[in-house]
């Protein structure tokens, strides 16, 4: 396999985990993508995809934690929050995984996230 294709291969693969189980162990396929490829935008790549989904599991589902518990009084939120966070789930890795294809030489960056890798 040619450098492009496995560098493609094994970004998308690194954004794309959340596909596989959207649980905690969804983040150890960018960790040990991360710790296995000696390619630097692989790595960028990686350390991107580790830093959303701690974002998504900490950060954001703290936010929704408070959603949930200020709409006991008025369940009327409750479903525009799970959509809202399946929306942020899913949409931003498949927007990676496009850019990824397209140029393959350079690591895709989510926005509005903080970065603690």
């Amino acid at each position: 396999m040619d450098d492009v294709r496995q560098r493609k291969l094994l970004s998308a693969a690194c954004h794309g985990a959340i596909f596989f189980s959207s649980s905690i162990v969804s983040i150890g396929i960018p960790i040990a993508i991360l710790l296995a490829s000696d390619d630097a935008v692989v790595k960028a790549n990686a350390k991107e995809a580790i830093n959303f989904y701690i974002n998504l599991y900490i950060f954001y589902a703290i936010i929704f934690v408070l959603l949930v518990f200020g709409a006991l009084n008025n369940p009327g939120p409750i479903l525009p929050a799970f959509l809202l966070l399946a929306i942020i789930s899913f949409l931003p890795p498949i927007v990676a995984i496009i850019r990824i294809a397209k140029d393959p030489q350079k690591a895709y960056r989510y926005p509005f996230i903080l970065r603690l890798l």
